[in-house]
């Protein structure tokens, strides 16, 4: 049994015993209402789904057959229910939820294949149904919730299946079913036990390969990181050491940080497309979960990865510093914090091993690398504690806490000293409050080294008492912590408070001296804290104006209450723990400071102190506390005067008084002050109140008599609490220590809820079980004021006793307060309606009659006075809304009666989802992890206080007793509601529709509560509703509430199930037109776009021959296709929601098998016509619903015609809608309407910039509110292109895919005949001047060539060819980017992997390379090349044909010849379509290469056109690019003579280069499309030409130079590449040009840090060498740039190399001062070998800028001697030890101690502030 059940209050722990044999019935009753033979019957399983839900959040003990039976029947019904997405949303849910919890339990098989084919069909393919995109949203998310569940029960082979399923999307790198493939994998492939064969080192290889073919993408990256994780984490025979350099190399370049002050993120990420993102979405971009668990479950004793792991923290470090902030702050946070946890879990499950099996595991972590991890996460806790960033803080304080358990002899000694650093540096108050958290959470972990027996950490033990020491300072120092002008150091420090008395076993003035923590007296530690507690008290101000109205609730208050649970928390543990004679000091100086004080800006704070003091000891608290506070309240009301409104029903109607009574302001704050404080210090009284009954019936009868409302509502806060105090459940000694811990007795024991054994049944907590004396006295206060107060208002409403009408209104308010707070108070104590049975009579339902066991307290009074008080409450509604339904305080008490008296439970459940909230901000404070080393204690779960525990029984407590009889009915078929329910409901009904705001959206709420109980009664209400918006008379508020609650899910979700509702509901919405006004129609929109979002199908009832009123479902759709035509003069959103529901209906019809195929075909027609509607909006649906209509396509070619040509398409199959639709376009002039009015939809903007690739949108004439009713359905992932789009040459476009796709439809559906009745309007379109015409022609075009039917090879001959000549040759260019979307469209491969070839693809391409004639413009010249860039870009190259390769040869000599052109545009195309063209030709080399099966294939590479241009590009480029500098220094030399030739360049260079800018456009284009992985070999060799060009004479070169030069610093090389491309960088920096030399130091500085892991020490040892020869460079720039990167490189690179170069640079530049002092001139040492001396010393002191190792001082110190040296040393030895100076100020206060006298004086010589460093 769960902890929380077995501590529940003892009757019902008890009754709970009986939910095993409950769930069982409802497994079997679910069983029993589904039947195979009728599919609709699925929806009767829905009501279940709720009851098992209740089930699992119960905990309950259920039987595992009966789990698994309920499992597999959910998985059949699932699969059963593929349409109906709702159902499948529902019970994909809640199988989720029982996966998750009894997954490990049951032993299932599940198959893989139902799951997907049930994704692709709803979320990948084209025919997507009419369900709104909200339930396809939560379809999504619940199939791949459910999919991740069932992994683990794949069975054998399944890994096989899934990866053979998906790597055929992963071969072109370059079309989105990359991305898709990406996603499925991770998502389906399985890393289960029974799967493990399949996980081969070899597999592992493939799998990198396939990673590595998209670069830069953090969508691509985050899938296959999640992937490797979980392999990494579930098998351990895979051999991961020498995958390492990789790995981490990967793991290091997904944080996109600012490296060597560059961007923070990839300038050109290659992105998936945003459905694919929507999809499988990440919540960042960098995967920090999945990278920081395979780290820690590659960790393994004597590997290497610990070296890995430092190195990548030594480099990642430095931007966790406050001052390092930035976008990648979260990512960092994100890792700190998984490292940590996935660390301990992993310690947790070895811990469990290893006590199941007491066997230890070879690959279990031991000491050395637990404290190896702990010490390299140190550094980066280290540098994130003062993060400006508050979730960083926050993280790194529970780091600190989770790490002290693991190796508390690192952790505490750092926390310590953190500590005092914050107290020596007060004046950074931040700091303190992040210190004294740290302290808080790392408490106990102190305690226990300090106090326990068996600590295993000897060293710890030494400095046990600091630890002891630095508790008791924190505490000294909370003291001061508390002011009411810093709430988050009060908070902070009440935390630390309540941290540390949580952890101690009772707080006593110890007498023995030997005990460790008797240095603190707590009787001074106390009275001073009390003192400091009520001085913050008397000084708090309230954070608000407190409202006058019905919502002044006891505890709305300062900060203290608002702003987390601390304050209580902390009173509730000290008043706990206090010892007797402790607590009777505290009460007593509590007692005098509550008695002397009236605080109305307080209220709450002193009730929570009164009601801590009754909790933790009510007897005395009574008597000393609440007995004087009633006495004191009692006098202050004593000759106030009464109205006689109250229970003592002194009030005369006879006596008018004339002059309002009332009290002064002063008494009534004072009073009102008194009530309230002492309604939250009664909470916990219970049978210790009985003592002053007659005090409390007086107290309260006297407030309700006070004629001030205020006083009233305090009367209403006592009896309410009062009564819950009484009758019921609540635990009594919560806060008292039961049992000491084992290892130290000063401890208390915390307690894991995973542990939990039912013979401890010491530690249950003791309930507050109401007694007889109890019972009896609630029942007394319920006829007082419940009975009576009903009297009273029965008599006021039927016998009209009152004629002054404000006494009226003051007597039926007070009245009605008296009834609310009675049942306010007693909650569900008081029984609930009798349910009514459908047969009449109360059948002996026995045991059906339990659900689930629940409580929240002893039973008061009867089901009759609930009944009593429904009857009163209806006619005193009547009376209000007849008399005064303008009293908005009157209706709103009034609805809150109802609802409680209504609403059984729902109280209950308000007062649990209130304190959830709270739950969430649990602090670490009072969390003591699973794994403890300190004492060597294991737990299968975290260990909490006992306190903390109670409090989630008693909220689960709470929550049962409000779910307990929620459900009982809504199962039995035959009982509806009480009569006395109905009625109240007709009156909240009444009440929804009131004219003020607040009463309606009060009832609605309350309303849709009973319906949600009771769902039987929705439809009842939906007619009432639906009617108000048909109905011409209804005012405007009516329709608003009509609105508002119809739009809620509660009601949506009912139109699926009952076609009565539905058809009223749509019929009412399209009838509303005649409600005129802005905020009715807003409504009445905002209604239709959630009915949109959320509708989930319609019963299948609808089709039969008639439905309940009479009306069949061809009626309905001809009445609302009439009102759907333009010429009803309807305004155009009636009749743009006529044509959506018209759609919804066909579309659901179109899946029933009995549909006549007459309604679609002539709906078809009916959105055709529409395509030329005179409204916008309508023409845009028209072209949602002909691509959701037209799916047959008759006279598409088959992919089999398609290979063979035949093209003979049989005549006999023709398609139900094409005789309606050729009939439509044959008329007279159809297409040239239609074009017309679909060019207005372009909207040609100037500044255009996005692309809008094929959605409506940009549309920018649609508001938000009409864009969300017309683009109402998910394109998903039929969205086109589906090849990423990078050109930038194509320019944006308002090429509109969807428009293509009709025109292509329409072709496929009724054939040639379209094609003839286009070809004029066409023609005319294509030629036209104005853009947007071109536009549609373009989409026309396009949808014509892909549209692969018979007869289109001939159109293309005849016509269509010509067509496209005119279109290439066409001088404008203002629609090039049109026409090259239409020639992408045409050539785009189908399929889902986009590998077949359309029909005309060939034609189309030889078309486009067929050369220009020689008179052509160059602007003719870029379209053509920007045509072949579009359509080359969609070749699929892996599985290209010959013929194709062959065109690819063909261009590659046309572009290689064309790259000295004289037209800069062109060069730009010519680059952009070679680097195209050069990587398809690679990948269909490499796919060869890789299927050698294919042999005829395998020459691709070696010929001269596959691999020899690589090798030319190289050579020219090197040869060119030594031409363009040679001519510029010459240029340089002749500047001296005068003969400057034209341009800076000499005529032959010119040519040079025009061909390096196409070279630099190849490169920049191979790097920003992601192409460059197959074209790495040639980037290398043009990476010298791209380093040593950055600064020319030519600026448009330098400029193309360094946009290439900035993407390839973001490249990482492998394998071969990497030692061409050291070689390169050796090269270029003994160029002969500084500027090139400075350039390959700028590249260095990236490269190293992005190459850290997978450089050799060879490598790294050339380049540092290298690098180190430049700080003696001629030229000063080159010399101070190398110092930068050395002091790069000794950051993260390698620490022998960093160490040697120290010593050398501190021995250096030691030996130059020598020789110096030595006054020897003939030292002769040149100022570039003193300035690099220097220079490698400031390299030294910058590399380590926060932090004081051993070797630093020296080195400082050195380079401050040098100070007197003359410039550039100078400046440089300044400006480094203001570096030094700044970066150390923080912590300079402990770290000068490290320097000696003489050192600090040299530094203070050379700091500008003398007195700084002293």
């Amino acid at each position: 049994m769960h902890l929380y059940n077995a501590w529940l209050p003892p009757p019902i722990a008890e009754e709970s015993k009986r939910e095993k044999e409950s769930f069982a019935r409802v497994v079997n009753s679910v069983e029993q209402s589904f039947r195979l033979d009728d599919p609709d019957s699925v929806y009767a399983s829905l009501k279940w789904i709720s009851v098992i839900d209740l089930f699992i959040k119960a905990k309950s003990e259920l039987c595992l057959e009966d789990v698994r039976a309920l499992v597999e029947y959910g998985l059949q019904v699932f699969h059963i229910s593929s349409k109906k997405l709702f159902v499948q949303v529902r019970w994909g849910n809640v199988l989720v939820k029982i996966l998750n919890k009894y997954g490990k339990k049951l032993s299932l098989t599940v198959q893989w294949q139902p799951l997907y084919e049930t994704l692709v069909r709803t979320h990948f393919t084209r025919s997507t149904g009419p369900e709104g995109w909200r339930i396809k949203q939560r379809h999504f998310e619940t199939l791949t919730s459910l999919v991740r569940s069932c992994r683990r029960f794949f069975p054998p082979g399944s890994a096989s299946e899934i990866w053979s399923e998906f790597s055929p999307h992963l071969e072109n790198p370059w079309h989105n079913s990359s991305f898709e493939g990406s996603g499925f994998v991770r998502l389906f492939l399985p890393t289960n036990l029974d799967n493990r064969e399949f996980f081969s080192e070899d597999w592992v290889g493939d799998f990198i390969i396939a990673w590595n073919s998209v670069p830069n993408s953090p969508f691509w990256n985050s899938q296959w990181t999640a992937i490797l994780a979980r392999i990494i984490k579930n098998y351990d025979h895979i051999t991961w050491e020498p995958l390492l350099p990789i790995l981490f190399t990967k793991f290091l370049n997904m944080f996109e940080v600012p490296v060597a002050n560059g961007t923070s993120s990839y300038p050109f990420s290659v992105d998936a497309p945003r459905n694919t993102r929507f999809l499988f979405s990440n919540k960042t971009s960098t995967p920090s979960k999945a990278i920081a668990k395979s780290i820690v479950y590659l960790l393994r004793p004597g590997s290497s990865v610990q070296e890995y792991f430092v190195k990548l923290v030594n480099l990642l470090e430095q931007y966790y510093h406050p001052s390092n902030g930035g976008r990648w702050t979260y990512s960092l946070e994100r890792f700190l914090f998984y490292l940590v946890a996935i660390f301990q879990k992993r310690l947790q499950h070895e811990q469990q091993t290893i006590d199941r099996q007491s066997a230890y595991t070879v690959l279990f972590l031991g000491r050395s690398e637990r404290s190896s991890f702990v010490n390299v996460v140190l550094k980066l806790i280290d540098r994130g504690q003062y993060s400006k960033n508050e979730h960083l803080s926050e993280t790194v304080a529970a780091a600190t806490s989770m790490l002290a358990y693991i190796e508390p002899s690192l952790v505490l000694p750092f926390v310590a000293s953190r500590f005092h650093m914050a107290l020596e540096t007060m004046t950074a108050t931040h700091q303190l409050k992040t210190a004294v958290t740290s302290v808080a959470y790392s408490g106990r972990s102190l305690f226990f080294t300090a106090l326990s027996a068996s600590t295993e950490d000897a060293n710890g033990l030494a400095d046990s008492d600091s630890f002891i020491d630095l508790l008791m300072i924190s505490l000294s120092n909370a003291l001061l912590g508390m002011d009411a002008n810093d709430p988050p150091k009060t908070l902070a420090t009440m935390q630390l408070v309540g941290s540390i008395f949580s952890n101690m076993a009772t707080l006593d003035d110890s007498t023995d001296d030997l005990s460790p923590i008797s240095t603190i007296h707590y009787s001074e530690w106390l009275d001073e804290f009390l003192c400091r507690l009520f001085s913050l008290l008397l000084h708090l101000e309230p954070s608000s104006v407190v409202n006058e109205g019905l919502h002044t609730m006891a505890t709305s208050g300062t900060f203290l209450v608002e702003d987390g649970p601390y304050f209580f928390c902390m009173l509730e543990i000290l008043l706990g723990r206090l010892s007797k004679s402790l607590y009777s000091q505290a009460l007593k100086k509590i007692s005098k400071f509550v008695r002397a004080n009236i605080l109305p800006g307080a209220i709450a704070e002193v009730g929570l102190l009164c009601c801590a003091c009754v909790h933790s000891n009510p007897k005395e608290a009574v008597m000393h506390l609440i007995e004087p506070m009633l006495s004191s309240v009692i006098s202050s009301m004593k000759g106030t005067p009464t109205t006689g409104y109250g229970s003592r029903g002194t009030f005369n109607a006879s006596v008018t008084n004339k002059e309002k009574l009332a009290i002064s302001p002063a008494l009534e704050s004072s009073i009102d002050y008194q009530l309230k404080v002492l309604s939250v210090a009664i909470s916990y009284g219970g049978p210790h109140l009985l003592r002053y009954q007659d005090q409390f019936k007086e107290a309260i009868a006297m407030a309700f008599e006070s004629p001030s409302w205020k006083v009233n509502g305090g009367g209403d806060h006592v009896l309410r609490s009062l009564l819950g105090s009484l009758v019921l459940y609540y635990p009594i000694d919560q806060y008292r220590c039961i049992s000491s811990h084992p290892d130290a007795q000063l401890l208390e024991k915390w307690i894991s809820t995973k542990d939990y054994s039912t013979d401890e049944p010491l530690t249950a907590p003791k309930w507050h079980v109401p007694i007889e004396g109890e019972v009896s006295f609630a029942n007394e206060l319920l006829d007082l004021h419940f009975g009576s107060a009903l009297d009273q208002l029965l008599q006021i409403c039927r016998d009209n006793i009152h004629t002054d009408a404000g006494n009226e209104k003051d007597h039926l308010k007070v009245t009605l307060l008296r009834i609310d707070s009675s049942l306010q108070g007693v909650l569900s104590c008081l029984p609930d309606f009798s349910p009514s049975f459908m047969n009449g009579k109360m059948e002996d339902l026995g045991h059906d009659l339990f659900l689930l066991a629940g409580s929240i307290g002893s039973n008061v009074g009867c089901s009759e006075m609930r009944e009593r008080a429904a009857e009163i409450m209806h006619t005193a509604c009547k009376y209000l809304l007849e008399k005064k339904s303008d009293d908005s305080i009157l209706l709103i008490l009034v609805i809150r009666i109802m609802d409680a008296l209504v609403n059984y439970g729902s109280l209950e459940y308000d007062e649990w989802s209130h304190h959830r909230q709270a739950w969430k901000l649990e602090s670490s404070a009072i969390i003591e992890p699973p794994v403890n080393f300190i004492v060597s204690s294991h737990a299968n779960g975290k260990r909490r206080p006992r306190w903390a525990l109670v409090d989630k029984a008693y909220m689960h407590n709470t929550w049962r007793a409000s779910q307990s009889s929620f459900h009982l009915y809504r199962t039995t078929g035959n009982v509806s509601p009480s009569n006395f329910a109905i009625l109240l409901m007709d009156d909240l009904l009444n009440l929804a529709l009131h004219n003020y705001e607040t009463v309606r959206s009060l009832a609605g709420k309350s309303l849709l509560k009973m319906i949600k109980r009771w769902p039987s009664m929705a439809s009842r209400c939906m007619l009432t509703l639906t009617e108000n918006l048909a109905n011409p008379n209804a005012p405007e508020y009516a329709v608003l509430g009509s609105c508002t609650i119809l739009s809620t899910q509660t009601a949506l979700k009912h139109l699926a199930m009952e076609v009565q509702v539905f058809t009223s509901f749509v019929t009412g919405i399209l009838k509303s037109s005649h409600h005129e006004s802005l905020k009715a129609q807003k409504a009445i929109n905002e209604l239709f776009v959630k009915f949109n979002i959320y509708f989930a199908g319609v019963s299948r009832s609808i089709f039969k021959t008639s439905n309940s009123d009479g009306q069949n479902f061809a009626e309905l759709i001809s009445q609302i296709g009439s009102m759907s035509f333009d010429t009803v003069g309807l305004h155009w959103r009636y009749n743009l929601m006529a044509n959506r529901v018209l759609l919804l209906l066909v579309m659901v019809s179109m899946d029933d098998p009995a549909s006549s195929s007459k309604i679609l075909s002539e709906t078809a027609g009916h959105f055709l016509r529409n395509l030329k509607s005179q409204l916008p909006q309508t023409r845009i649906l028209a072209i949602s619903a002909l691509n959701s209509l037209l799916k047959e396509s008759p006279y598409k070619m088959t992919a089999e015609q398609l290979a063979t040509s035949s093209g003979d398409v049989g005549g006999n199959n023709k398609s139900s809608v094409e005789g309606a639709l050729l009939e439509i376009f044959q008329e007279e002039g159809f297409f040239n309407q239609t074009l017309d009015s679909l060019s207005h939809v372009h909207i040609i903007n100037d500044g255009e910039s996005t692309s809008s690739r094929g959605n409506q949108g940009n549309l920018s004439f649609q508001s938000v509110a009409d864009k969300s009713i017309t683009f109402f359905y998910f394109d998903f992932t039929a969205s086109w292109p589906r090849t990423p789009s990078w050109i930038t040459l194509l320019g944006s476009d308002t090429f509109y895919s969807n428009f293509a796709r009709i025109f292509k439809r329409l072709i496929q559906e009724c054939g040639i005949p379209v094609l003839l009745a286009l070809k004029n309007a066409l023609e005319e379109f294509a030629s036209a001047k104005e853009r947007s015409k071109q536009c549609v022609a373009a989409e026309a075009l396009a949808g014509i060539l892909h549209s692969d039917v018979n007869g289109l090879v001939e159109a293309w001959d005849n016509w269509i060819i010509t067509q496209f000549h005119n279109i290439i040759m066409a001088p404008s260019v203002e629609s090039v980017p049109e026409w090259a979307s239409c020639i992408r469209y045409a050539v785009t491969g189908k399929g889902k992997h986009g590998t077949r070839v359309p029909l005309l693809r060939q034609k189309i391409m030889d078309c486009i390379l067929s050369p220009l004639p020689q008179t052509v413009t160059t602007t003719v010249i870029a379209k053509r090349y920007a045509f072949i860039a579009a359509s080359f870009i969609e070749v699929s190259p892996p599985r290209m044909p010959e013929s194709e390769l062959l065109l690819h040869k063909r261009l590659l000599n046309e572009l290689l010849a064309n790259m000295s052109h004289s037209s800069a545009q062109v060069r730009e195309a010519v680059g952009i379509v070679l680097s195209v063209v050069c990587s398809n030709i690679r990948l269909c080399a490499s796919f060869a290469d890789y299927h050698s099966s294919r042999g005829g294939k395998n020459d691709v590479s070696n010929n001269g056109e596959g691999g020899g241009w690589s090798q030319i590009l190289s050579e020219q480029a090197a040869e060119r690019a030594n031409k363009i500098q040679n001519t510029i220094q010459s240029d340089n030399l002749d500047i001296q003579a005068d003969t400057v030739p034209r341009n800076g360049l000499q005529i032959d260079s010119q040519e040079d280069v025009k061909w390096m800018e196409t070279l630099f456009h190849f490169v920049i284009a191979s790097l920003k499309s992601g192409r460059s992985s197959f074209l790495v070999d040639t980037i290398v060799g043009v990476l010298y030409p791209v380093i040593s060009l950055q600064e020319t004479s030519n600026k448009d070169l330098s400029t193309f130079a360094k946009a290439a030069f900035e993407l390839l610093k973001w490249n990482i090389f492998r394998d071969s590449h990497l030692l061409k491309v050291v070689d390169v960088i050796l090269r270029s920096a003994h160029d002969s040009n500084w500027r090139t030399r400075s350039a390959t130091l700028t590249f260095l500085r990236t490269f190293m840090y992005r190459h850290t892991f997978i450089l050799s020490y060879d490598e790294k040892h050339r380049i540092w060498t290298t690098v180190e020869k430049l700080l003696t460079d001629s030229q000063v720039e080159v010399r101070e740039h190398a110092a930068a990167v050395l002091a790069g490189l000794m950051k993260g690179g390698d620490e022998n190399l960093a160490r040697d170069f120290r010593d050398r640079a501190y021995m250096e530049a030691n030996l130059i001062l020598k020789k110096k002092r030595q006054r020897d001139s003939s030292s002769g040492y040149s100022i570039a070998s003193v300035h690099g001396a220097v220079l490698a010393l400031g390299a030294c002191v910058l590399s380590v800028p926060y932090d004081m190792p051993s070797w630093l001082p020296a080195h400082v110190t050195l380079l401050a001697r040098f100070v007197a040296e003359p410039s550039p040393v100078r400046s440089t030895v300044t400006k480094a030890v203001a570096e030094f100076r700044r970066t150390h100020a923080d912590t300079w206060n402990f770290q000068k101690d490290q320097f000696t006298e003489e050192q600090l004086e040299v530094l203070s010589d050379t700091s500008s502030s003398a007195s700084y460093f002293a």
